[in-house]
């Protein structure tokens, strides 16, 4: 059993040595002659699997990407050459997830407003708009499902039309990109959708960048609307349009999912659905192979709840830092790439355990807020 493998999937050598004669490639070092007697393919979004990547693969029988996205693989031609894709749809839903929460948190630090006082919109109610719902609903934050394809099935959630998810306060986005159908997500946020927005609402984009028609959101900046937009994601990603981003909250290079966590649950995911492709027992766990977070934090019990929860999500990710190095970066150059690429470690709150009350005049305090951030993925020691 022959195994290609993108070098950039953590832990890829140890899950899949196990399973075969494993062999990583770099980002463009892959061309068809590479998959001349090769079994089994695994990449990321950055390798486009198609005909002419697959014209020599004479033996080729799995093809997985250990991202939640599959749009980089041509599953039309993989199915009518009878060979079995995988996505590890879910991975990274935490990661993003805890970015969004991140960026709400740094909003209303900012903006001096209460996040509990607030609605939230979440438009797609998949893997990742369900991990937002769920930190949501441990935080006692109200919200709304907004999920046409999913509410014309037997999915039995409540939800709101799209015209009353815009009215919420704080509107996350988490579609794939439809192009067509009957339900389209590709400019769901276009000229009149955005001329509809106040300047006392948020709108995030953390899932594609095409559900937001960027030149039209460029033009209402122009004309002098005030919108509150944060974007991950960005229309014609690497080449993004430069202008869009002074008028930006928070504008960070589409590495809302990039944690360690996510990325490696991406190669686990990957080595349990090809286990179950050969009828192998999936032996190795990822808990086996992630590190001992040893970047303590002593939460400060003096703050209010509200600045404890934050101080302990700002530790784990400073969403602000992402979004400086960002603008530093891109003003200077086209590295939208570069710096996804060598975007640093960064781990999910399930990585860090607290303890959060040294006296009995903060223990009951503290006690509440244990259970919140227990609540939302932190480790609680005391």
């Amino acid at each position: 059993m022959k195994i290609l493998y993108d070098i950039a999937m953590p832990y890829a050598a140890a899950f899949f040595d196990s399973l075969g004669e494993a062999k990583a490639f770099e980002l463009g070092g892959l061309t068809c002659e590479s998959l001349v007697d090769i079994d089994a393919l695994f990449v990321r979004s950055t390798t486009k699997v198609d005909a002419e990547l697959l014209a020599k693969a004479n033996k080729l029988q799995f093809v997985a990407t250990a991202t939640a996205g599959f749009n980089h693989l041509d599953i039309d031609y993989l199915n009518q050459h009878n060979v079995k894709w995988y996505s590890a749809g879910g991975c990274n839903a935490i990661a993003v997830a805890e970015y969004v929460i991140s960026v709400i948190f740094q909003l209303s630090s900012e903006d001096k407003f209460d996040p509990l006082a607030k609605k939230v919109a979440i438009i797609g109610a998949g893997n990742v708009g369900s991990a937002l719902a769920t930190i949501l609903n441990d935080l006692n934050i109200d919200y709304v499902l907004c999920d046409p394809p999913l509410q014309a099935t037997d999915d039995n959630r409540s939800f709101v039309n799209v015209e009353t998810a815009m009215q919420a306060d704080i509107i996350c986005l988490h579609t794939p990109l439809i192009i067509n159908g009957e339900f389209p997500t590709l400019h769901m946020f276009g000229s009149n959708e955005l001329s509809m927005l106040s300047e006392n609402q948020y709108l995030i984009n953390a899932c594609r960048g095409e559900v937001i028609d960027n030149e039209a959101l460029l033009s209402c900046f122009e004309i002098g609307k005030k919108l509150n937009v944060v974007l991950d994601v960005w229309e014609n990603e690497p080449l993004i349009k430069h202008d869009l981003i002074p008028y930006i909250r928070i504008a960070t290079a589409h590495i809302a999912g990039h944690t360690l966590e996510g990325k490696a649950r991406g190669t686990s995911m990957v080595y349990d659905a090809f286990c179950r492709h050969l009828n192998k027992q999936n032996v190795l766990k990822l808990e086996g192979f992630l590190p001992k977070f040893e970047n303590n934090l002593s939460v400060d019990s003096s703050l209010s709840s509200f600045n404890q929860l934050f101080q302990m999500v700002k530790h784990m990710y400073d969403v602000k830092k992402d979004d400086g190095i960002f603008r530093a970066r891109m003003a200077k150059s086209e590295a939208f790439a570069d710096i996804r690429k060598h975007y640093p470690v960064r781990r999910e709150f399930s990585a860090l355990e607290l303890e959060l009350y040294k006296d009995t005049a903060s223990k009951k305090n503290s006690k509440s807020v244990a259970q919140m951030a227990a609540s939302i993925g932190f480790k609680i020691a005391n």
